[in-house]
């Protein structure tokens, strides 16, 4: 797809919150579905071995080369990064240690973070909240790309660009779109991961942050892990807004891949989210499922009809009685 691109080359759909119907109609249906939602105790555990594990790791590369250190965070470090960072969106959901306890989900989130090299574990959950609220409201959920990122990433080139700069877009997006004063334990989870990163140089070497690092850029980038960031939301068949995946990698994913039954249910955590399809078949039998992470990345850089305007809304709930000139 050449030359410019507007909203207007795209299919936008205004469309009711379905996850809210579906979820009543579920647990009217399946009462016993209730017992579904709580915590997982193995995701703390899950959680401290791959910190460990991490440390380890960026403790043998530090004398290394640069080419041993870029193909071992592609290959390992990557896929444990991208595993933590979803471990991450368990506690933002309190799935950690339950609704009960949350500063137990906050401090296993900085622990957690320490290997990603950045603070993001309290902010990410700040911004996701509103990404399950206001789901498809353009200027209100930040998982919704802005009009430039849709203009300027329109063919395969600049697309594989958008693909490979995504964790900069991800994260940076919600803070131009509805900027958050940040709180106390914005700043806790800052000092953790300072202390965390002047250790790290101290004992090892910089090269060991720098395999942290990359590990966190690479694994939300052109990464097989990153395909269910097209995968969940970006359409695909039909009208659908939220899409399921089912395959390997949700045992590296704490089944993020069931992203219609999080949506439905995200106060179930991720071992849980396969029963909940075994238990209410009839309400996801028409719903697409992906089968493979890589195949979404590359539909997505390939096939000329997707790209970052390729997304369902509903009206902005600022006022949703404001005609959209970019809906035709």
């Amino acid at each position: 797809m050449g030359g410019t691109v507007s909203r207007d080359d795209f299919e936008w759909v205004y469309t009711e919150e379905p996850h809210v119907s579906r979820r009543k109609a579920i647990l009217k249906k399946y009462p016993e579905v209730k017992k579904l939602m709580g915590h997982d105790d193995n995701t703390a555990s899950t959680m401290v071995v791959m910190v460990l594990t991490q440390v380890l790791t960026s403790y043998l590369l530090q004398d290394q080369s640069w080419l041993t250190i870029l193909i071992v965070a592609y290959c390992f470090g990557g896929v444990v990064n991208h595993s933590m960072t979803l471990a991450i969106h368990e506690t933002g959901h309190n799935l950690t240690y339950g609704h009960g306890h949350p500063m137990r989900n906050r401090l296993i989130g900085f622990i957690g973070n320490t290997i990603l090299g950045v603070p993001m574990s309290v902010s990410f959950r700040r911004y996701h909240h509103d990404h399950h609220r206001y789901q498809g409201q353009e200027h209100m959920d930040p998982d919704i790309p802005t009009h430039a990122e849709g203009v300027l990433f329109h063919n395969r080139i600049t697309k594989m660009i958008w693909m490979f700069f995504q964790p900069l877009f991800y994260t940076l997006r919600p803070f131009f779109l509805r900027p958050k004063v940040p709180g106390r334990l914005e700043y806790y989870n800052l000092t953790v991961q300072l202390i965390f990163n002047v250790c790290l140089v101290y004992f090892t070497s910089y090269k060991s942050l720098a395999y942290l690092l990359l590990c966190t850029f690479i694994s939300l980038g052109l990464h097989p892990m990153a395909g269910h960031f097209i995968s969940e939301h970006y359409v695909a068949v039909g009208d659908y807004e939220t899409y399921s995946y089912e395959g390997a990698y949700n045992y590296l994913a704490f089944n993020v891949g069931y992203h219609v039954e999080h949506h439905d249910f995200p106060n179930i955590p991720g071992k849980n989210l396969p029963l909940v399809r075994k238990i209410a078949p009839e309400f996801y039998e028409d719903q697409k499922c992906h089968e493979s992470f890589t195949a979404v990345v590359w539909d997505f850089i390939m096939n000329p009809e997707n790209g970052p305007f390729n997304r369902i809304r509903r009206p902005d709930a600022r006022d949703p009685s404001l005609p959209d000139p970019w809906i035709r």
